[in-house]
């Protein structure tokens, strides 16, 4: 790897805005990858690093890009659930069909953290499917039921994905539906949310 590419992925996983803006002019390739095949947007999506995403956004990089592990700038947002990360990478135009190691979309790991604001802002502002299906047989429905605490964040977020259409009868791989998951974990207010639509 050439010094300017080293000084590039240094300066976006550092969020160095002015760094990265420096970088790009000398030549910096916006495609360049670390040892784990890390973009600079990549890492600048990791540590919620908006301004400098910005920059690389101008600068055409892919938001699609995965590393060795399988994660893009995009599905990375799922995980943090950076809402401002988010809007700043639409302009690249993700795909939304990308999935993770899991075989997830960004909704997936964002129902299951519960993050509400970013559930909210990616099922208004995409064209994400809602019922996409990963490889462990589960919906964003039904991880915010198998891997969420029943709490109030994760009763908003089975909330949010039913008024967006989520299908609720849909099952995991063994059948069970998340109806049948809440109730087997006690969570009665997600229970009666999902009920309410049947």
């Amino acid at each position: 790897m050439n010094t300017v590419d080293a000084a590039l992925l240094e300066a976006a996983a550092a969020g160095d805005a002015p760094a990265v803006r420096a970088a790009l002019d000398a030549g910096g390739g916006v495609e360049a990858r670390d040892a784990h095949r890390r973009t600079p947007l990549l890492l600048t999506s990791l540590g919620d690093h908006v301004a400098a995403a910005g920059l690389l956004v101008a600068a055409g990089a892919d938001p699609n890009a995965q590393d060795d592990r399988g994660d893009s700038a995009w599905l990375v947002t799922g995980v943090t659930g950076s809402v401002a990360m988010l809007r700043a990478l639409l302009p690249a135009s993700p795909d939304m069909t990308v999935t993770n190691r899991f075989g997830g979309v960004s909704l997936i790991p964002a129902a299951e953290r519960g993050h509400v604001d970013y559930v909210r802002a990616v099922l208004r502002e995409t064209d994400m499917d809602v019922d996409h299906v990963n490889r462990l047989g589960w919906t964003a429905l039904l991880e915010a039921v198998i891997l969420g605490d029943g709490g109030l964040p994760h009763q908003e977020i089975v909330e949010l994905l039913l008024t967006a259409g989520a299908t609720v009868d849909l099952p995991d791989g063994d059948g069970v539906t998340a109806l049948e998951h809440a109730e087997r974990r006690g969570f009665s207010e997600i229970a009666g949310l999902l009920r309410a639509v049947r």
